[in-house]
């Protein structure tokens, strides 16, 4: 088997040949030579211990690094001729065992290169390159299980996944990122202990979740999730969406309805100089969320209608909740919360064209996430009816216009009442209080309402509103 291996590969494993140490390229960079994808970070496995490579790694690369060294593992860079850098992690052969209520290993080093091996999450990770005489080691079948597109543990299923729940995760992860399906009984064993995941950190199952979202098909991910059980475990407001429909089916099974969504976005995304760059992390989270609060909000209407008044307020309240369950930066949490509570805002321009005051303040309702919510909202419409789906296209299309015509005359990105808090106070002789919050609201809604005005008209309207107040 051939393979064009990384120079660097090659010059580290002679450095290390020359101590007389063992060194293999693992993991996911063999992998991704089987699969000629691109991989710009290199881990190894060695016989050495790390303060017996720490040298050899300290002469070789440059910004060497330590944080793992407690797990076996040291890493460095190292530049080359073009000026690009490239990565590498070396780690002793180890031969973990884990506390049945951590998924933190007790670090025990191994002694053999298939033994590391067998600790790993799949198969088709579970391959190696011995570097410099790139002699391919395949204990497990990795490359044949590469080559079927499935995934598959090195030892029994069950037995890996309570040593690591984490690893369940990964699965539905390379589901989305690999295009792979899971081999049947490797399937099987996550059905049956999903509940194990339940002593994975929150920031970890994050972390998987954001890498399934920001893979290329995230759509495959979330399906595997939700089959396979894991998703009533770490994300239950989406399996929720499953909802039986009424016998007459008067409303979308709103599972699939949000799939469809998700893909929708993400054909929505721009390139990298564009509104919404490819992947966009918090578009598609609004997308699988925008929908949550459907199942708490449905009703069956007289006349055999079905409703879910409320669903976008509902779903942005649960959306906070599960977002900070799950430690997504604060950041996030708010934009995607306020993306699924401004889903729906656009609607009523259909049936009546905004005023230039109600685009306004749907600009500036959506501040610095317009365009995701214009992308968001066009992705909803995912009605069959092609006049529908045209009249919706049409008046969007009308709005985004109408906002670029509203944005040469001012600017509505940083709209501001035409006096200040301190103006006001002055104005009406005030102190700082309450009533001069409710004064710069309602300056703010006549600015809103009416554009920008000179500073005596604004006077004028300040003191006419509050001689009605008073």
């Amino acid at each position: 088997m051939g393979f064009e291996v990384w120079p660097e590969a090659i010059e580290l494993g002679e450095l290390f040949n020359e101590h007389g140490y063992e060194l293999a390229l693992v993991g996911g960079p063999v992998r991704d030579l089987l699969l000629n994808r691109p991989s710009h970070d290199l881990d190894f496995c060695t016989s050495a211990r790390p303060e017996e490579f720490e040298p050899i790694l300290r002469k070789w690369g440059h910004g060497f690094w330590d944080m793992g060294r407690k797990f076996g593992t040291l890493g460095a860079m190292k530049r080359r001729e073009d000026g690009s850098e490239i990565g590498v992690e070396v780690t002793t052969y180890r031969s973990d065992t884990y506390d049945p209520d951590s998924r933190k290993p007790e670090v025990n080093y191994g002694d053999s290169l298939e033994g590391d091996l067998s600790r790993r999450d799949f198969t088709v990770n579970a391959m190696a390159l011995r570097v410099p005489q790139c002699e391919f080691v395949d204990p497990f079948g990795g490359a044949n299980d590469l080559q079927k597109k499935i995934l598959r543990t090195p030892v029994d299923p069950e037995q890996s996944f309570d040593d690591d729940p984490l690893r369940m995760m990964r699965a539905v992860r390379f589901v989305a990122q690999l295009g792979f399906s899971i081999e049947p009984a490797t399937a099987e064993a996550i059905t049956n202990m999903v509940d194990r995941i339940s002593i994975v950190s929150a920031e970890r199952v994050r972390d998987e979740l954001t890498k399934l979202l920001l893979s290329d098909n995230p759509h495959a991910g979330i399906e595997a999730l939700v089959d396979s059980g894991l998703a009533d475990e770490v994300l239950p407001e989406i399996p929720a969406l499953q909802l039986e429909m009424d016998e007459h089916h008067r409303h979308k099974d709103v599972f699939q309805h949000t799939l469809m969504v998700l893909d929708r976005a993400i054909a929505l995304e721009t390139g990298p100089d564009g509104p919404v760059p490819a992947p966009d992390l918090t578009l598609r989270l609004a997308a699988i969320m925008h929908d949550i609060g459907k199942p708490r909000t449905r009703r069956f209407e007289a006349g055999g209608k079905v409703s879910f008044h409320h669903h976008d307020y509902v779903g942005a309240k649960m959306t906070r909740k599960r977002l900070k369950a799950l430690r997504f930066d604060h950041h996030v949490v708010e934009d995607v919360t306020d993306l699924v509570a401004l889903h729906l805002r656009f609607h009523g321009y259909i049936d009546e064209p905004w005023t230039d005051a109600a685009v306004r303040r749907y600009v500036r309702d959506a501040g610095h996430l317009y365009h995701r919510l214009n992308r968001l909202t066009r992705a909803d419409a995912t009605t069959q009816n092609k006049r529908k789906s045209q009249m919706f296209s049409d008046a969007m299309d009308d709005m985004e216009a109408r906002v670029i015509e509203l944005k040469k005359r001012e600017d509505i990105d940083a709209i501001r009442p035409d006096l200040d808090g301190q103006q006001i106070m002055e104005i009406l002789g005030l102190e700082p209080g309450p009533e001069v919050g409710r004064a710069r609201k309602h300056m703010l809604d006549f600015r809103l309402d009416n554009g920008p005005t000179d500073y005596d008209a604004a006077v004028a309207e300040l003191k006419r509103w509050y001689a009605e107040e008073a």
